[in-house]
């Protein structure tokens, strides 16, 4: 039986996951990792652990928690750049976190623990490098 190489995108969910478990000491439940053209979406499901659940169960705990994982993608999104760029081939141009959109789903996003990274990437992966196809492959 043939071993199948993982693909891109579970390369990058792993790579992910590990970097948010090494982190925070708490890993995500699941990653999802889409690429649509030159960006790519990393979604952490229930990333957070159950302290930081509890303090985002009010507005003022929601800030901190906000604050403390975007702080902690600030200071490590070299990291998470050159992960990509070994994994992908193709440079990160822009790179952002944000766990809320509006205000008022700042509790729910943390309640649900989700966390959304998107990676502007400098060039495009081809579909078939994406989904683990090789030139040789048929």
């Amino acid at each position: 039986m043939k071993n199948l190489d993982p693909t891109m995108a579970q390369q990058v969910a792993h790579a992910i996951s590990v970097f948010q478990a090494e982190r925070t000491g708490y890993p995500p439940k699941a990653v999802t990792v889409v690429l649509s053209d030159d960006t790519l979406v990393v979604t952490l499901h229930e990333a957070l652990s159950p302290a930081e659940k509890a303090l985002s169960s009010t507005p003022e705990g929601a800030l901190q928690v906000q604050e403390f994982h975007r702080q902690l993608f600030k200071d490590s999104v070299e990291l998470l750049r050159r992960e990509i760029k070994r994994i992908t081939g193709v440079a990160v141009g822009e790179a952002a976190a944000e766990l809320e959109t509006t205000t008022g789903a700042v509790v729910h996003a943390f309640t649900t623990g989700t966390m959304v990274q998107v990676f502007q990437l400098a060039g495009r992966i081809s579909l078939d490098a994406w989904n683990g196809h090789r030139s040789n492959d048929h």
